[in-house]
């Protein structure tokens, strides 16, 4: 890992927080499991305002490169959930692969647990948006 510990931007963190008190509506067994490990990795993470974010660390509206188990390379944006739409390549900060990436930076792998299994995606590049982050819009 890159900066040896998850890094969150602070209102971000804030609403994966109030995200994570909803588990125990949701009966998707891989959707828990995910909420149920980033509820733990968020324990040790660090927060940090908006004007500190390094730039290659993934948060919402990120675009990221990943490679996956099978040598596949895509970008995909992470999103707020209402913006999802994988025909356009944007993935909800709480779909299991959102989730898996949040917080890590460019050339970290992250090993999650998907519906097909626990594994390793390589993180090969990290751009920012020009879009910001509104708390407020959610």
């Amino acid at each position: 890992m890159k900066y040896s510990q998850i890094i969150i931007e602070k209102k971000e963190f804030e609403l994966l927080r109030n995200l994570i008190s909803t588990e125990s509506y949701y009966k998707d067994k891989t959707y828990k499991s995910s909420l149920h490990k980033l509820k733990k990795e968020l324990e040790d993470v660090k927060i940090l305002p908006d004007n500190k974010m390094p730039g290659d660390v993934i948060r919402i509206n990120s675009n990221v490169t990943i490679e996956t188990p099978w040598n596949v390379q895509r970008t995909y944006q992470i999103v707020v959930p209402e913006q999802s739409d994988i025909r356009n390549n944007k993935i909800s900060v709480l779909a299991p692969m959102g989730l898996a990436l949040f917080g890590y930076a460019q050339g970290d792998e992250v090993e999650w647990e998907f519906p097909m299994g626990i594994k390793t995606i390589k993180i090969l590049e990290v751009e920012q948006s020009n879009t910001t982050f509104k708390l407020e819009a959610l």
